[in-house]
């Protein structure tokens, strides 16, 4: 099922890692994941080139699996992880994308450092943190190295 011209539901909702649990989303989650789709569209569009999404929607139980926080907007349908190797780095991604933050319009842009993580929300904040892992935890600043 297609949620936009270039990504799909399933590309949404696949986990390679935990694939035997049930990552269907909700009514609303679904909704959400149209807008997200839309959103991923514009950051195609800047990048112009192809988007590998490695993480999209998780249900609760995924979201658990993966150790991810229970306030995710990953549990919303409202954010992706991904990269975009054709185009460059996951910095020059979220350089490109803070160079185009008035189109895009997203809500959260972070720097994991292998991957960029971009969510949007009905009141996009437009917040540019980078991500920093130090023995299993994780802790933000804001802005980009």
């Amino acid at each position: 099922m297609n949620l936009s011209i270039h990504f799909t539901l399933e590309e949404f909702t696949r986990s390679v890692n935990h694939p035997s649990i049930d990552n269907s989303p909700s009514t609303e989650a679904l909704d959400n994941l149209y807008e997200t789709a839309a959103g991923f569209e514009r950051i195609r569009s800047v990048l112009n080139k192809p988007i590998n999404l490695s993480s999209g929607y998780r249900s609760p139980k995924l979201n658990s699996a993966v150790h991810g926080s229970r306030y995710s907007q990953h549990c919303k349908g409202e954010a992706g992880d991904y990269t975009a190797p054709q185009f460059g780095t996951p910095l020059q991604v979220c350089r490109a994308i803070v160079a185009n933050a008035e189109f895009i319009d997203f809500d959260q842009l972070i720097f994991e450092g292998t991957w960029v993580h971009t969510s949007f929300s009905e009141n996009p904040r437009r917040e540019v943190l980078t991500a920093h892992f130090d023995s299993g935890r994780v802790t933000y600043t804001k802005g980009l190295p």
